[in-house]
């Protein structure tokens, strides 16, 4: 497990409460159902934006057995509550201080990258989205809630936010499934296979 600290803005950032049920029922019910309903395939290289706590990092540890687990958050008090719960369940890890909207990764990084709402909550969604197809290999998937999940689970604080899909035309829907979709990586004018059997 790893633990960076860069600098970065916290301007305008409200964390979500930490509730000890919300929690339980994202470990024991959303992370499973989530991988089973959008059909993700273990194996790849997995990066959680917004990780907060690492409630699902375990989880999807479990579930996708991933080649190399990557949670960020740009709470530093937030991550050393994840690296507690990730080193306390034996969960191999990497967990960055960092801001999702300029993401501290390579180009074509990760075979699949999950949100669970952070990107409805910033400032410039669209910067997120451009990192976030950024870093995805060409094929590679992102997940992220619904609108509609978000706002059965945060309605005040979602009313009227929508992600700007038209900044990112490469990520295109693939699944969805009433709370999650999940879009894929296009690049246009060329078909990618590498990595055959995992998201491509």
């Amino acid at each position: 497990m790893l633990f960076a600290r860069p600098q970065i803005s916290v301007q305008a950032y409200q964390p979500f409460p930490d509730v000890a049920r919300r929690n339980f029922l994202q470990e024991a019910l959303e992370v499973p159902t989530l991988v089973r309903s959008l059909q993700l395939e273990p194996g790849g290289r997995v990066l959680e934006v917004g990780c907060g706590r690492g409630i699902a990092l375990p989880p999807l540890a479990r579930l996708l057995a991933p080649s190399r687990l990557v949670g960020i958050d740009i709470d530093p008090g937030l991550m050393t509550l994840a690296a507690d719960r990730v080193r306390a369940s034996g969960t191999v890890s990497e967990l960055y201080c960092a801001d999702v909207q300029a993401l501290p990764f390579e180009d074509d990084s990760f075979d699949l990258v999950i949100d669970f709402g952070t990107c409805y909550h910033i400032t410039e969604p669209e910067r997120a989205l451009r990192q976030i197809m950024r870093v995805l290999r060409p094929g590679g998937i992102f997940v992220c809630e619904t609108v509609s999940s978000q706002l059965l689970s945060h309605p005040v604080r979602t009313r009227a936010r929508r992600l700007p899909w038209a900044a990112v035309p490469q990520l295109r829907l693939e699944r969805q499934a009433v709370l999650w979709k999940s879009r894929r990586k296009h690049i246009e004018e060329r078909s990618y296979t590498s990595r055959p059997g995992r998201y491509s």
